[in-house]
C-alpha cells in the first residue's frame, strides 16, 4: 500500500511537471531569432544563364594570363564554363574544339569598370537618355540597371572588342548617383539575363564641377563646400537608420538609406568621379569620417599627384589614356597618369572607357598608355599592362574571386587575338564568355546583333535607292 502511495504521487508529480512545460511549437514561436536586416537584398536577381558548350582548346599561342605571366607557345584548356588548364602541356579531352592559335595571342576577357552602356544607349537621342535622375543632389536610391535597355547595340560592338564584363554606372550629375551593377556582356532580353551572379554593387559618387554646376540654380549645391556638405549629411543621416535597424527598429524602409548604408558595410563598392587631387584626398577623409572604403577613383586626371596615397589606401585609379583640359577640373591632366599611378608600390592603374567607342578599343587605351611611358623611360611590359584592364578592374568590382584572370577554376572569359593586343593592328578574332564562343570575327553566324539592329540594313538599302515603305 506504501508502495503504491508513493508511485501514485510520483506520477502525479511528473503530470505536474509535463503539464509546466511549454509545447515544442510555442518554444519555437518564442525562441526563435528575427532575420536580420538586410541593406543589399536583391528582388531583381540575376536570370544569367551560361551558354552550354563542348571542351575547347586553344594551343600554340603566346598567353598573358593577367597574373603577370607571359606564356609563350601556350594554350588554354575551357570545359564546363571554367578555366581548366593554362600551359604548354594540357591534357586534352577527346571531345573538345580545338583553336590553334599560332601566331596569336590570348588574353582574359577585357572588363571595362566604367561604363553608361544601356543607360545612356544608341542612337544618342533624349528617349535613351537615362543616366542621371537629375532631380535631387542625392539619389542613392536609384539602380543603375533599372535603366538599361539591353538592345543597345554598344554591347555587342563591346563585345567584338573583346568586352566580357562591364560595370554600368549612373551618371555623374549627382552628388550621390545611385547604384551601378556588373554585367556579363551576353545578348539578352532582359537586364537580369545579364546580371553578373554574384557581384557587388557599386555606388557612384561626385566631385568637383558637375553637381554643382547642374544644381547652382535649383537649390544647391552650388560650391564645393556645399558638394561635401551634402555627402555628410547623406552619411550621417545613413549612418543613423544604419545603427536602428540594426538595433531591431522594423520601422519604414528608405531605400536611399539602405544603399548608403550597405556602403559603410562594406556591402557595396564605392566608386568616385574626382579629377582633382586635392578633392580626391577629401574624399579619402570623408570616407574615414563615415568609415566606408573607397574603390576606385573614377577619371582622375591628377591621380600622379597622390599615387603614393592611393596606393597606401588601397585605392585604385580608373583613368583614361589621354583624355584632358576639356573643362577646368581636367586641365592639370598627363599623358604619363596611368603610368605614374601604377608604378607607386602596390599602385592600381586601370583603363577606363566611359565611352561607347573607346570601349571598342580599350587594349589600344591600354597601348597609348604603354607609349606614354615609354616616353619619359618607363617601360611596361604587355604581360603587365593587361592588368589595366583585366585583373585590376575585377579587383575594384569585386569580382577577381570569379573573373579576370586565366586561372583553373575561374570564369572561362577568353579573347584570341590576331597578334598582340596592343598593336595598333590588333583585333578580338574570337571572344568567349564562361566557355562559350559568343563571337567570332571570321564566322558571321557568331556576330550577334541586338534587335534594335536587325533590318537596319535594308531600311538604310531602301534609302539609299530612294525608297519608302
Amino acid at each position: 500500500m506504501h508502495a503504491r502511495l508513493l508511485l501514485t504521487a510520483a506520477a502525479a508529480t511528473l503530470l505536474a511537471a509535463c503539464a509546466s512545460q511549454p509545447t515544442k511549437s510555442t518554444t519555437a514561436a518564442t525562441t526563435s531569432p528575427a532575420k536580420p536586416y538586410s541593406f543589399v537584398a536583391d528582388p531583381y536577381p540575376s536570370t544569367y544563364q551560361r551558354i552550354a558548350s563542348p571542351p575547347v582548346v586553344i594551343t600554340n599561342a603566346t598567353v598573358l594570363d593577367g597574373t603577370g605571366r607571359r606564356l609563350d607557345g601556350a594554350g588554354v584548356l575551357m570545359q564546363d564554363g571554367k578555366v581548366v588548364a593554362v600551359g604548354t602541356d594540357i591534357a586534352v579531352p577527346a571531345d573538345a574544339i580545338r583553336v590553334d592559335g599560332s601566331g596569336k595571342w590570348i588574353t582574359p576577357g577585357i572588363i571595362d569598370i566604367h561604363s553608361h552602356l544601356g543607360v545612356y544607349a544608341s542612337p544618342g537621342v533624349s528617349a535613351n537618355s537615362d543616366g542621371n535622375e537629375a532631380t535631387s543632389p542625392v539619389t542613392a536610391q536609384v539602380w543603375a540597371e533599372h535603366s538599361i535597355w539591353p538592345q543597345d547595340p554598344g554591347f555587342l560592338t563591346a563585345l567584338a572588342g573583346g568586352i566580357t564584363s562591364l560595370q554600368i554606372l549612373p551618371g555623374s550629375a549627382n552628388l550621390i548617383g545611385g547604384r551601378g551593377v556588373t554585367l556579363k556582356n551576353v545578348p539578352s532580353t532582359t537586364y537580369q539575363g545579364m546580371k553578373f551572379p554574384g557581384a557587388p554593387w557599386g555606388l557612384k559618387m561626385a566631385c568637383g564641377e558637375n553637381p554643382k554646376r547642374v544644381y547652382g540654380q535649383k537649390g544647391g549645391p552650388s560650391t564645393r563646400m556645399g558638394n561635401v556638405a551634402g555627402y555628410r549629411a547623406a552619411f550621417a543621416e545613413a549612418a543613423e537608420y544604419m545603427k536602428k535597424r540594426k538595433g531591431g527598429d522594423t520601422g519604414k524602409r528608405d531605400l536611399k538609406e539602405d544603399t548608403l548604408a550597405g556602403a559603410i558595410n562594406g556591402d557595396i563598392r564605392v566608386h568616385i568621379h574626382c579629377y582633382r587631387a586635392d578633392e580626391m584626398a577629401t574624399m579619402i577623409d570623408l570616407a574615414k569620417e563615415f568609415g566606408f572604403k573607397i574603390s576606385a577613383f573614377h577619371h582622375g586626371v591628377e591621380a600622379y599627384k597622390i599615387a603614393d596615397r592611393l596606393a597606401a589606401e588601397g585605392i585604385c585609379g580608373a583613368l583614361w589614356a589621354d583624355w584632358w583640359g576639356f573643362k577646368m577640373e581636367s586641365f592639370d591632366g598627363i599623358q604619363e597618369d596611368i603610368v605614374m599611378v601604377d608604378r607607386a608600390k602596390n599602385g592600381c592603374a586601370i583603363v577606363h572607357s566611359d565611352s561607347e567607342e573607346g570601349i571598342q578599343r580599350l587594349n589600344q587605351e591600354a597601348a597609348k598608355a604603354m607609349a606614354n611611358g615609354r616616353r619619359i623611360g618607363i617601360d611596361i611590359a604587355p604581360e603587365h599592362a593587361i592588368r589595366w584592364i583585366t585583373a585590376n578592374p575585377a579587383k575594384a568590382m569585386g569580382i577577381d574571386g570569379m573573373t579576370g584572370t586565366l586561372e583553373p577554376g575561374k570564369m572561362a572569359d577568353v579573347v584570341l587575338w590576331n597578334g598582340n593586343p596592343f598593336s595598333s593592328y590588333a583585333q578580338a578574332e574570337q571572344v568567349y564568355i564562361d566557355g562559350a564562343r559568343l563571337y567570332d570575327r571570321r564566322d558571321p553566324k557568331r556576330q550577334p546583333k541586338s534587335d534594335f539592329m536587325l533590318g537596319q540594313d535594308v531600311i538604310m538599302l531602301d534609302k539609299s535607292r530612294g525608297g519608302a515603305r
